[in-house]
């Protein structure tokens, strides 16, 4: 394989970044890093505590920090939170020294998706049509991303054939 640039996975919350990552590191033998999972693990609590008891911009910050780290490292797998790639820095770094694959999915599913895990900080308090809202103003950085990869009605086998396809072929 002539590329060893990370494999950076972008999306809402509920697209399937973690899922979809740990699979793919495992199949290319890379390092996975769930960026949401490092903050939780340096700060010893949850996310919906850090936003709680912290504030969203201490969150953002600390995300800037952990993300441009990882995004240092080679041969990785990188799952961004749903608002990594909204910030510039972590964006551009994404995409000019990494390769980016947002995971795309039709409105109704992801909502059903975020409604179903109550993990979600930034979705506990939305209504359906402020979820709406946020996923369209999301999609406009995500669709930044080198690679989309439309997974709605393919299954994880699939969209991990259709990430590794592009990647190989870049």
């Amino acid at each position: 394989m002539k590329s060893k640039k990370n494999l950076v996975l972008i999306g809402m919350m509920g697209s399937g970044k973690s899922t979809i990552g740990k699979l793919l590191a495992k199949k290319l033998n890379f390092k996975f890093y769930d960026i949401d999972q490092l903050i939780e693990e340096q700060m010893n609590m949850k996310i919906t505590e850090i936003f709680k008891l912290k504030g969203e911009n201490f969150f953002r910050n600390l995300e800037e920090k952990v993300t441009l780290k990882i995004m240092n490292s080679n041969d990785s797998v990188i799952a961004l939170g749903g608002g990594g790639f909204i910030n510039d820095h972590i964006r551009k770094e994404a995409i000019t020294k990494n390769e980016t694959f947002w995971l795309d999915w039709n409105l109704g599913t992801l909502i059903n998706r975020i409604r179903r895990n109550n993990k979600r900080p930034v979705a506990l308090s939305l209504s359906n049509n402020e979820l709406k809202n946020l996923v369209v103003k999301r999609s406009k950085y995500y669709a930044k991303a080198k690679n989309k990869i439309n997974c709605e009605k393919r299954s994880k086998s699939e969209i991990i054939k259709k990430i590794l396809n592009l990647y190989e072929n870049n």
